[in-house]
């Protein structure tokens, strides 16, 4: 047999008043995930430890079987390792976003979802005017960035700025958890606001401005850590896995997973992402040499940070039927047997626009498994699933029949 599991990040979400008491998933139309369903077992999937943060990271470590209480070192060094970015044990790295600042409250985490050619040039101005060789910013995907402080502290607290769109930004920037990390809150915190000076006036930003986008006027600093250690998938489960994602975390959590990363030309992380060419090459990974796929799609996510309600069910609605759909059509021609896994990583509410510790819905389909009685897929429905509520490596486990 072979196994996929195919994540909607953020797909979850809480009853909204303007849908009438449903969720953004409740209200899309989504046949082939509601088919599978009905052929399958479901439950809910607490992703996200009470003690830690619901970060993406976090919860796709969850998804795929690790402690992340045991593994998680922050975002920044999944990141770095996605890009190729070689580190130190002593390399503290941490993701850096280009934001955008309106009367000194954070208006959005995303600069607008500044294009990458823009941000590279922003990205190379600071590293010109505030890098060196113990500080060094490293571009990455559209606001997405990497920073690197060499014998840098962990012992730091930093606000992820998704969380706190409209607060002022003096009231979150980077603070000490104790002596130890002073040094390196004060780095952080003067490279902040000189970035602001800097990128204030930068071309791109002024085209931007004259455009009327949101100009990337500052830098953010967060989820810092160090060069983790963990056990790769085929020594936890016993099969060759890879991982599908436009996202720099998932894919540097597959490379430190030892999954292969399978890059799809068109692969945003937005509604405008290539799906088809996702669904493809999922389906040829599992026709070739690997035993497991893990396909992530980020557009439900961003749509949850925005608040925006019908973007959401617009692309839960396009994982449905330009990913969903084909991979079941195209597995059931296959010789081999495929289990398949729906779920997504953490909720992120569009009314709170932010990730939260809520259980998450999940469905597994294993071929020759006798299916509960829930039939359709949503946050409600799945309540009733034969498989209850789960935490730790029981979802991956059921999946993979171990």
């Amino acid at each position: 047999m072979k196994y996929i599991i195919i994540l909607g990040d953020g797909m979850s979400d809480r009853p909204i008043e303007g849908l009438g008491g449903r969720t953004p998933l409740m209200a899309a139309d989504i046949p082939a995930i509601d088919s599978l369903c009905a052929r399958g077992r479901c439950g809910k999937f607490a992703t996200v430890p009470a003690e830690l943060a619901p970060g993406s990271a976090v919860a796709n470590l969850s998804v795929l079987g690790y402690n992340p209480a045991e593994v998680f070192q922050g975002r920044g060094v999944l990141e770095a390792a996605s890009m190729g970015v070689k580190l130190d044990f002593t390399d503290l790295a941490m993701r850096c976003n280009l934001i955008c600042i309106e009367d000194g409250k954070i208006k959005n985490h995303s600069a607008g979802h500044i294009s990458t050619e823009e941000s590279h040039e922003l990205v190379s101005a600071l590293q010109e005017t505030l890098g060196s060789e113990t500080m060094v910013f490293h571009p990455g995907i559209s606001y997405r960035h990497l920073f690197v402080l060499k014998e840098g502290s962990s012992s730091i607290q930093c606000t992820p700025p998704h969380d706190v769109p409209g607060t002022p930004f003096a009231e979150v920037m980077v603070k000490a958890s104790d002596k130890s990390g002073e040094e390196t809150a004060s780095i952080l915190n003067r490279l902040i606001l000189r970035s602001q000076e800097i990128l204030k006036n930068h071309p791109v930003n002024l085209k931007r401005i004259a455009a009327g986008k949101d100009p990337a006027n500052s830098v953010w600093f967060w989820s810092p850590g160090f060069k983790p250690k963990m056990k790769t998938f085929k020594e936890l489960y016993g099969v060759k896995g890879a991982v599908i994602s436009a996202v720099d975390l998932v894919k540097g959590l597959g490379v430190y997973a030892g999954l292969d990363v399978i890059q799809v030309e068109g692969a945003t992380g937005l509604f405008d992402t290539n799906y088809e060419g996702k669904a493809q090459a999922a389906v040829d990974a599992l026709k070739g040499d690997y035993d497991f796929v893990f396909l992530h799609v980020e557009a439900t996510d961003e749509a949850g940070h925005e608040g925006d309600v019908e973007l959401k069910i617009k692309t839960i609605e396009y994982l449905d039927y330009r990913i969903v759909k084909f991979i079941v059509e195209e597995t059931e021609k296959m010789e081999q047997d495929v289990a398949i896994g729906i779920t997504p990583d953490h909720g992120t509410p569009c009314e709170v626009r932010t990730h939260v510790h809520d259980p998450v819905p999940f469905l597994i389909y294993r071929p020759g498994v006798e299916p509960d009685a829930v039939t359709v897929y949503d946050e409600v429905s799945t309540e009733n699933g034969s498989m209850g509520t789960i935490t730790g490596d029981t979802f991956v486990r059921t999946l993979l029949g171990r």
